[in-house]
């Protein structure tokens, strides 16, 4: 459970949260994707207060507005990578142009020759890759990135907060329990039984 937590991240801002497991870090994830509504307080996504809004509404927010990236991948096995990046255009309401972005984030991550592969012909990076590409196709405000390198190698895990931290023209958030991830960050913030500690210099270490 959170307590007073505040937290303000700008476009072009990379935050990282520091916590271990049972800190509160998926928690906060959601509430800042709209994924779940706090008991008090108010939640500001894109300039627009998201606290109190229906189910639908909230959908729709995250549709447009959020982009998830986790530890697991999360893509549909029987769809290829291509088709798990266009899925998220397909949904009633995302905005139009998606199959024209979807082919450029694709081209961009160097995910070309392997688009037509199934989940499981990917190496780990790819899947990731494929998973930020989801993530980004809708365009985005805010990126939530959930134990992003978590599931990767060390080499893979650089290339994939590389991505992460060169995507500029929107704000990200990255929660982890690995300094070495936060490291990337502008800002890092340690979570520790529900409420956010002063700042910690990028790449240092949580106060436990």
């Amino acid at each position: 459970m959170l307590h007073g937590v505040r937290l303000t991240v700008e476009v072009g801002e990379v935050v990282a949260v520091l916590g271990r497991s049972g800190s509160g870090k998926s928690t906060l994830l959601h509430l800042l994707g709209a994924l779940d509504t706090p008991e008090e307080g108010q939640i500001i996504l894109a300039g627009e207060s998201i606290t109190g809004r229906s189910a639908r509404a909230l959908a729709r927010i995250r549709l447009r507005h959020v982009g998830f990236v986790f530890q697991q991948f999360q893509l549909i096995e029987e769809l290829s990578g291509a088709e798990n990046v266009l899925l998220a255009t397909r949904l009633p309401g995302a905005p139009r142009g998606g199959t024209r972005r979807a082919a450029n984030l694709i081209d961009e991550l160097g995910l070309g020759d392997v688009a037509a592969h199934l989940p499981h012909e990917l190496s780990g990076g790819e899947q990731q890759r494929f998973a930020i590409a989801r993530a980004l196709v809708n365009d985005p405000q805010l990126v939530l990135a959930d134990e992003p390198t978590g599931s990767l190698d060390a080499e893979n895990g650089l290339a994939v907060l590389g991505l992460l931290r060169g995507l500029t023209d929107r704000a990200v958030v990255i929660v982890t329990h690995e300094p070495e991830a936060a490291g990337i960050a502008d800002r890092v913030l340690s979570l520790h039984e529900g409420q956010l500690v002063p700042t910690v210099a990028a790449g240092g270490a949580p106060p436990w």
